[in-house]
């Protein structure tokens, strides 16, 4: 693991410590000090033990690490998501219903930039500055997820409803969670291979390159 990437990992931890600590105000936590002091130095340190742990880890399945940093910057989308969501739901009173699908979607969309940039610039490392065509290929593919998250939410908590006498601030929060799950492997799987694939530079010109160098310095 480079510096960046513990320093990062670690910013990450205490932004979810700290954002978290909306939604579970709106459940109905006492956020106290000494709650919001353990949240916020329990995740700055967790996190970047959590990715050093998947770095060891992707010696058997090298893809683990990237999705390491996906998950960890998902993580922060997460709590993005369901602290705007909560914010809303604080300021209107409205759990449910056509309201609650604006506010998924607009939470959602509050995640989704956060979400380019950690994901452009630090798990899959562009080298590259934006560019229309593929920011118009991340807000595709993102718009699909967008669909599958708001979709699965709204079916939860609008559609299936709260069960076994679940508190509907709960509820809403279950829901927005499993949407996230399902479309945080959505996002991998279309960011990796679709978006930000042609950003990586291929093996063989890797070579190629290092093979210029190396007759450039024989010659000199």
């Amino acid at each position: 693991m480079t510096k960046k990437d513990l320093y990062l990992v670690s910013l990450i931890g205490f932004l979810f410590g700290l954002l978290v600590l909306l939604p579970a105000k709106n459940l109905g936590l006492v956020v106290t000090p000494k709650l919001a002091l353990i949240s916020v130095v329990g995740f700055t340190v967790l996190a970047p033990i959590a990715l050093l742990i998947l770095k060891f880890l992707s010696r058997f399945w090298a893809v683990l690490y990237q999705f390491g940093k996906f998950a960890a910057v998902g993580a922060l989308n997460t709590v993005i998501d369901l602290g705007v969501l909560n914010f809303l739901i604080l300021l209107t009173g409205v759990y449910a219903g056509i309201y609650f699908s604006v506010f998924k979607a607009i939470s959602f969309l509050a995640a989704t930039v956060n979400s380019y940039f950690w994901n452009k610039f630090w798990t899959f490392q562009s080298k590259i500055p934006v560019k229309l065509k593929e920011f118009s290929r991340f807000i595709f593919f993102t718009i699909i997820g967008l669909l599958i998250n708001v979709s699965i939410a709204s079916f939860i908590v609008t559609v299936l409803g709260p069960v076994f006498e679940v508190d509907p601030r709960l509820w809403v929060n279950i829901g927005a969670l499993i949407a996230t799950v399902i479309s945080l492997l959505w996002n991998f799987l279309a960011y990796r291979y679709i978006v930000f694939k042609s950003q990586a530079p291929s093996t063989k010109s890797q070579i190629s390159t290092n093979d210029r160098n190396s007759n450039d310095q024989n010659v000199s």
